[in-house]
């Protein structure tokens, strides 16, 4: 059966319940529906074009002959309107399967890989004034790195400015930060904001930054020395490029207070930025650049700006000729069904092999809805975020990887929002809010960088990552705090249950399908060669901080890794099978079903 790599999302009133519901009970016969049914989950809402058209056919014959009540009738007629309006236009073409290059998961994979609970960098190397006060001259008249640096060589020359930048750099990230981040906190990544000026003057000329470009002529060492001591306690960094020319946004943290997100439209700039991300990405592939966990392009877009993605997909294009594993981490505009939506069509048959992540921030203090709410109303809502991901993830080889981090958040919320509850609950409140935020991003995300680390008012109150660690109103995922001996333990339960499971699995799998579609033709092989790849990436995955694989510090400290960016790491894993044919659905089935097992086995 031909796949298609676009998919329609069938709402069903309550009146008649899910569309699982409906399509059990009155096409009970159908392998079709079967097939979807299981091979998208029981808790989702998206559905293969063609699935869902051969069930309408069905359905419909039925409701015409009468076996349907009127109203069932109606919707099916809907239904089937919405189906035609919604025919893909591009289809997955099954290809010749190639040879196997799959490998054991390597560091670099479980750094990139893993989910990330990390921290921002924040104003270090592009400069905020309400964090960094102490690096504005007096009487500098903008908060913007830009208006720091100008109004420091106005005042004190070349040299002392230089100087002042580079201890500021120099001091953002000591062994001793590093040593708390890896031991206490259980950091895996930080986010490191970074300028397009941070790149030395060789990208300044032709732009705000051009006059002050000497300033910056050490800046990239000091980014490739906080990559290279960080990877040494086995944190990677995400390279975020928070500032690019003209600005993609319109605040201060672009870089400039111009007010103006002049990046977008504007050919000269994109083409800069580019030049930028590529020289990144060759640093990286060259192996100047350790421990990237991979390239954020752009920070807050503006929201629908023109272009966007048309960009997106030349900058994708331009890193996979240097490297195509790294992966690459995109803004959503604040339009996360935009980014979704995008993504979602990226298809196996038709993209650069790169992962693409979105990157997504979560704030509850600046807008108008959230001052008007309590803090419980605000901690009730987490509960229910993130829903734009419901039936989008799950399946990879027919329709586009849907991975997203939290790249920003933080434990404020604004004083009307206090000023609702008595102060002396304010200290639980915030630890409530902290861990159902940790929790919620640990359940459906690859990642989360709590907004910030540093600042000139250590330890940041509810702005700042290690205030709100020490005080346990975040936490890293309860896999970080397994000890050497239950690591032990609990992989040699893995190793002794894995052969009983892999044969109950198979067995399940095929049983199914006997009996669902019985004389159909399929590939259970792949079933089993999938799950056990899985099994094994969530097995090394596990083992690789414990066994030194991510250095010695790391291995001291206990704690295993967990596959968090699943469903690029599915991508990945099919693309490296060399599976292409038609049931390739079916060893993408059996990796999803391989991990898991793992993680059940040893109760993570």
């Amino acid at each position: 059966m031909q796949a298609h790599s676009k998919f329609i999302t069938v709402l069903v009133s309550e009146r008649f319940g899910s569309i699982e519901a409906n399509t059990r009970r009155h096409v009970s016969n159908s392998a079709y529906a079967n097939k979807v049914l299981a091979r998208q989950g029981p808790a989702s809402l998206s559905y293969n074009y063609e699935d869902v058209a051969h069930l309408l056919n069905k359905t419909s014959k039925k409701a015409v002959d009468g076996q349907y009540p009127s109203k069932m009738k109606k919707f099916l007629a809907k239904a089937k309107t919405t189906l035609q309006e919604n025919i893909p236009q591009h289809n997955f073409q099954p290809q010749q399967s190639q040879p196997s290059t799959i490998a054991p998961p390597t560091p670099t994979d479980v750094l990139r890989y893993r989910y990330h609970h990390g921290t921002n960098l924040g104003s270090i190397f592009v400069l905020e004034q309400w964090l960094h006060g102490s690096m504005f001259p007096p009487n500098t008249g903008g908060s913007s790195e830009c208006d720091a640096v100008y109004n420091s060589l106005h005042l004190n020359g070349l040299e002392a400015t230089r100087q002042k930048w580079e201890q500021h750099w120099r001091s953002a990230l000591t062994d001793g930060d590093l040593d708390w981040l890896a031991k206490e906190a259980r950091c895996t990544s930080i986010r490191l904001p970074v300028g397009y000026f941070t790149l030395g003057p060789d990208f300044c000329h032709g732009t705000a930054f051009a006059g002050v470009k000497d300033v910056y002529v050490n800046a990239w060492a000091a980014v490739k020395d906080i990559a290279r001591r960080a990877r040494s306690y086995g944190i990677g960094i995400l390279l975020d490029f928070h500032a690019l020319p003209g600005g993609a946004n319109k605040q201060d943290h672009s870089g400039t207070c111009s007010g103006k997100a002049e990046l977008w439209g504007n050919r000269h700039n994109l083409d800069l930025a580019t030049r930028c991300i590529v020289f990144a990405a060759q640093e990286i592939r060259g192996g100047n650049l350790e421990g990237i966990v991979g390239l954020q392009v752009v920070n807050e877009a503006i929201w629908d700006p023109k272009g966007l993605y048309d960009w997106y997909d030349e900058v994708i294009a331009a890193v996979s000729h240097i490297d195509d594993s790294i992966p690459i981490y995109i803004s959503d505009g604040w339009d996360l069904n935009r980014a979704l939506a995008w993504t979602s069509g990226r298809t196996l048959s038709r993209c650069a092999r790169n992962p693409v992540v979105i990157d997504h921030h979560k704030y509850y203090t600046f807008s108008d809805e959230d001052r008007s709410q309590s803090p419980h109303q605000i901690i009730g809502r987490i509960y229910n975020e993130l829903g734009q991901l419901d039936g989008k993830t799950g399946t990879v080889w027919d329709k586009g990887e849907v991975e997203i981090i939290i790249g920003e958040y933080s434990c404020v919320l604004d004083g009307k929002t206090w000023s609702q509850v008595p102060a002396e609950e304010k200290d639980g409140l915030t630890q409530h809010f902290g861990r159902a935020q940790s929790q919620k991003w640990q359940e459906r995300t690859g990642g989360s960088y709590f907004w910030t680390y540093k600042m000139d008012w250590m330890d940041g109150g509810e702005w700042g990552f290690a205030e709100q660690t020490k005080k346990g109103n975040i936490l890293p995922p309860a896999s970080m705090r397994l000890s050497s001996e239950e690591i032990h333990q609990k992989m040699q339960v893995a190793q002794d249950r894995r052969q009983d499971l892999a044969t109950g699995a198979l067995r399940s799998h095929e049983d199914y399908w006997n009996r669902t579609a019985p004389g159909q033709r399929f590939q259970h092989e792949l079933y089993w060669d999938g799950w056990n790849v899985g099994y094994s990436d969530a097995q090394a995955f596990f083992a690789m901080r414990n066994s030194g694989g991510l250095g010695h510090v790391a291995s001291s400290c206990g704690g295993v890794d967990k596959i968090g960016c699943l469903e690029i790491w599915a991508k990945k894993r099919i693309l490296e099978s060399g599976q292409r044919g038609e049931f390739t659905w079916e060893w993408e089935q059996g990796l999803r079903s391989g991990i898991s097992a793992f993680y059940q086995c040893v109760g993570i």
